[in-house]
């Protein structure tokens, strides 16, 4: 039997820790709970978390600060931001730091739980029959979404899973030019929330790491969107 997802809950109101603790355990996930920034590190030190639900605010930190040193300790769990609902600069700070998604406060549970579960599905975590993945080559780089990695002229590319699915989206549809509407509802599998800058951010961070040529790989269409302007090759990847 395939044990269940363990989600870690961090958030300093004990009423959003029981309430989301007893819903997210009704929903046949496992749940870690934690207050603050250093119960966060002690629950990833001695258990196996497969996602965090992090809020941005804490009484010993903040969470984007949290999320900034996962992700610079190389961590890849993925994390799903809890923000004030019309803090915009946090969302927009969190994506580009490597958070995986956000929710704005207040929220509802059910909401929370799809978008868990979007993010699970991307990263391969929740349970499904996978096709056998293409690895895909172009411009010098390989993209192979089995191991979720890239390689490039000059070694290992460190993407978030945020990016890859960004890149692995282009790399489907190559030379197709793609809306940030099309995007969100390709990448991130939610409605339209009003709040498409996320896609701006993410574009700006994919090019930066694919190197000096990454504007030329990743074309800005004007009224249109975004397109993937070069070759692209596949092949199928290890079984």
């Amino acid at each position: 039997m395939t044990t269940p997802p363990r989600i870690l809950v961090v958030d300093d109101d004990p009423e959003i820790r029981k309430l989301l603790a007893r819903y997210v355990e009704s929903q046949g996930f496992r749940v870690l709970l934690a207050a603050s920034c250093r119960e966060l590190h002690e629950q990833l030190a001695t258990h196996h978390v497969d996602l965090v639900v992090l809020d941005v605010m804490l009484p010993d930190g903040s969470g984007l600060d949290a999320c900034r040193d996962l992700r610079a300790a190389r961590s890849n769990v993925p994390i799903i931001l809890l923000t004030a609902l019309k803090e915009d600069v946090d969302r927009i700070i969190g994506l580009e730091i490597g958070a995986d998604d956000y929710l704005g406060k207040p929220f509802n549970p059910r909401e929370l739980i799809a978008r868990v579960r979007a993010v699970l599905r991307r990263r391969g975590d929740a349970p499904a029959e996978a096709p056998i993945e293409k690895v895909y080559s172009f411009e010098g780089y390989t993209a192979d979404p089995q191991t979720r990695s890239v390689t490039g002229p000059n070694g290992d590319v460190d993407l978030t899973g945020a990016e890859f699915d960004l890149l692995k989206t282009f790399l489907e549809r190559p030379g197709r030019v793609l809306s940030r509407d099309q995007l969100l509802d390709l990448t991130r599998g939610r409605e339209g929330d009003g709040f498409d800058r996320s896609i701006d951010v993410l574009i700006s961070r994919l090019r930066r790491k694919l190197g000096g040529r990454g504007t030329q790989l990743i074309k800005t269409v004007r009224n249109g969107g975004y397109q993937l302007a070069v070759k692209v090759d596949t092949e199928e990847g290890p079984a």
